[in-house]
């Protein structure tokens, strides 16, 4: 049975180290506080007083509620916190290598896109006018790659700027007495 100083149920059981499991719990909850209290990073304080709250018992959609996040996101934080502690709280996008680690062009080889733009495509591209699909083979085949998504091309051409110049299309089944009508007056001219 139990010695005085041990607790013990209604039952007589004995639970060994409750006090210092409740006592642990309490003083985590008691560092997250401290912890939320002190951070500076908006998102950091924001994930804190989620695991913050919920340390103290309070339902997931509950917690979600007061920081007005959802359920998920809670959810996803606390399962982050469990995983990788404090540590693994906070803003990611700061670690984030951002689009200069995954360019496919630096500053040279826009300088060498622009200079190619200004003359006709090369012959391995098919001649004809600049597109995107044909600037993206150009970075495939300048960059050696096997191939780069016909997106990339359109990315990179409004990146540098550049836009076709082509007259506007003629209706070709108008007659030309309709055509001459349908201009407009110019003052000058």
């Amino acid at each position: 049975m139990a010695t005085g100083d041990e607790p013990d149920t209604e039952s007589g059981c004995i639970l060994r180290g409750m006090d210092e499991r409740r006592s642990s719990e309490e003083s985590e909850s008691r560092r997250l506080e401290v912890l939320y209290r002190k951070a500076a990073d908006p998102v950091l304080r924001t994930h804190l007083l989620m695991v913050w709250r919920m340390s103290l018992g309070e339902p997931i959609g509950q917690v979600a509620t007061t920081v007005g996040y959802s359920r998920k996101w809670t959810t996803e934080i606390a399962r982050r916190y469990e995983s990788g502690g404090v540590q693994a709280l906070g803003d990611r996008r700061h670690a984030n290598p951002g689009a200069r680690e995954r360019a496919l062009l630096d500053e040279a080889g826009e300088a060498e896109l622009l200079e190619a733009l200004s003359g006709p495509p090369p012959a391995f591209l098919g001649g004809g006018m600049w597109s995107g699909p044909k600037v993206a083979r150009w970075i495939a085949h300048t960059n050696g790659l096997e191939k780069v998504h016909v997106q990339r091309g359109f990315e990179y051409l409004r990146k540098v700027r550049y836009s076709p110049q082509v007259p506007r299309p003629e209706n070709a089944s108008a007659e030309p007495s309709e055509k001459e009508a349908f201009k407009k007056v110019s003052p000058n001219g």
